[in-house]
């Protein structure tokens, strides 16, 4: 046999020329030559997904007890009023009688005055109030010494139904007291008494509204009046921001700024922080009673 014919002979019993040992399979297969086939076994097999994370949970939203509620909150005085007497002392209707619009407050020994003690203590409360989901109002929207008033009436009726704006659950008017009395500390809540056609539909709610203030200042550490009302709570029917409301209402004069020990609590921000809270307190625990 010729050499070549010997040669082309060995290599087809071998396979060679036809390519099957350029895939890996001895029986040359169908694929193309070089190319791994699709079918593989475990151990070539590609390594399974890992598990989808649990979706993350959405936050449980922080309760908000006085959502849907409206605080009207009355800081007394204002900044201003000592520079304006003609519109300060202007007569106004306080209840079927009249009475000066308004009066410019007093102050500690060392200056500080009751209208800035008001209106921090307002502030603070303010915020506390909307943390809880109240909306509130201000009587007033500065302390400013360029400013007066407003009266006594219109505080009293901010809030009212049918006055402009969203009707209110609640009022709270903050005051301090000026007695120069050396034994008169401490804090008293003013209700309204009976005064027929202007407090008899807010006498009851307004008894329980200053409960709840009076309790919750004195949980806060505040010691009732030495010299006013009973047991921290005073009636008063003289008094057009009580008598002009037409929801529960009260007066907090939360302390007495002649008296050294009452001064302090009033000065410091830590002490006007722990009146709002107590107030907060107090507005809460009626308006979900």
């Amino acid at each position: 046999m010729p050499r070549r014919v010997a040669v082309v002979t060995a290599l087809l019993a071998t396979g060679l020329l036809l390519g099957g040992c350029g895939d890996g399979r001895p029986d040359g297969g169908d694929g193309p030559v070089g190319r791994t086939s699709a079918t593989t076994d475990s151990s070539s097999a590609a390594p399974a997904s890992s598990p989808t994370a649990p979706p993350t949970p959405t936050p449980t939203p922080t309760p908000r007890p006085l959502a849907g509620r409206v605080v009207v909150l009355d800081p007394g005085h204002q900044l201003g009023n000592a520079r304006f007497p003609a519109e300060i002392n202007r007569e106004v209707d306080a209840g079927g009688f009249d009475k000066a619009c308004n009066t410019t407050g007093t102050s500690t020994d060392d200056g500080y005055p009751e209208a800035t003690f008001t209106w921090e203590v307002a502030v603070e409360l303010r915020k506390r109030l909307r943390r809880l989901g109240a909306r509130v109002l201000l009587t007033r929207d500065e302390n400013s010494t360029g400013a007066w008033g407003p009266c006594i009436d219109e505080r009293g009726r901010i809030g009212n139904p049918g006055e402009p704006g969203p009707d209110a659950d609640v009022r709270v008017s903050i005051h301090a007291d000026g007695n120069r009395s050396s034994a008169a500390h401490g804090f008293h809540v003013i209700r309204p008494g009976q005064r027929e056609g202007w407090t008899d539909d807010v006498l009851v709610p307004s008894e329980r509204l200053a409960v709840a203030l009076r309790d919750a200042l004195v949980a806060a550490g505040f010691s009732p009046s030495t010299y006013l009302g009973e047991d921290g709570i005073d009636v008063r029917t003289d008094l057009g921001t009580l008598n002009h409301s037409d929801v529960p209402v009260v007066m907090a004069e939360l302390g007495n700024m002649r008296d050294a020990d009452d001064a302090v609590a009033m000065e410091r921000a830590a002490g006007r922080q722990r009146y709002a809270r107590a107030l907060a307190t107090a507005v809460r625990a009626f308006l979900t009673s």
